[in-house]
């Protein structure tokens, strides 16, 4: 199940064939939902009038009076993967990938989707025995950005990040340990920004496998921040630095 308006309606306008049937609570007739029903009319899909104690009997979470019953979306394998570094490619642009390594909240995953669309990154990266699931509360989260953002599920994680860097690709780890800060490493080139799960960080093999550690300045009394809060923050560093090459030439 997708639930809430902007995973709905993000689902219905790219991926509409997904979607088997459409739950809309009774009474919702305001623009927001008038969109999510003309895009499934569009798409020829049943929509189902229900009240709003049925649809919070199914739903754990805010559904905001639309619940779409879609096919489960599964992950990427590694071909997946070389088969989206191949398109980014043709466009002639610089690949940004973005690892998640032992990330298995959803709300975590859900916003770090979310970020990681917003920064134009190409594919997130993730471990299959570590990661949270592609789940309704994920895509809730993500608010559309896990119909729109490639998430790939790769067996081993290292092994991969291994060939990344054959390929030509800087790999930049997130440790709290590390000399350097995030403003002070050139970014402005083909990417994998990993980051590690709060607390533990990344596993020692995924470390290994890193060209370059570097940290967020920390001023307060917390040791770290969220997750998906680092992760935005890194990745808008590298759209920060791209669009300063290119304001320059």
């Amino acid at each position: 199940m997708v639930f809430g308006l902007h995973a709905v309606t993000t689902l219905l306008a790219r991926h509409p064939e997904q979607v088997r049937q459409l739950l809309v609570q009774k009474g919702r007739e305001d623009e927001r939902m008038q969109t999510v029903l003309r895009l499934a009319q569009d798409a020829g899909i049943a929509c189902h009038v229900c009240d709003k104690e049925t649809l919070d009997a199914g739903i754990e979470g805010v559904h905001q009076g639309v619940v779409a019953l879609c096919r489960p979306l599964e992950a990427g394998n590694e071909q997946a993967l070389d088969q989206r570094l191949a398109e980014v490619a043709r466009e002639g642009r610089m690949p940004l990938l973005l690892v998640l390594d032992g990330v298995t909240d959803p709300h975590n995953f859900g916003a770090c989707l979310r970020s990681a669309d917003a920064a134009g990154v190409d594919a997130i990266v993730v471990p299959k025995d570590k990661a949270a699931p592609l789940n309704a509360t994920v895509r809730k989260v993500a608010c559309g950005a896990a119909e729109a953002l490639p998430v790939i599920a790769v067996t081993n994680l290292a092994r991969t990040l291994r060939q990344l860097a054959d390929q030509g690709m800087w790999v930049v780890g997130t440790a709290g340990e590390a000399d350097q800060l995030v403003y002070e490493v050139d970014l402005n080139r083909p990417l994998v920004m990993v980051m590690g799960a709060e607390g533990k960080g990344m596993r020692r093999l995924t470390r290994e496998h890193c060209d370059e550690l570097i940290k967020l300045p920390m001023a307060g009394e917390v040791s770290s921040l969220n997750v998906s809060v680092a992760a935005g923050v890194c990745l808008y560093e590298v759209v920060r630095q791209r669009i300063a090459c290119q304001v320059k030439r």
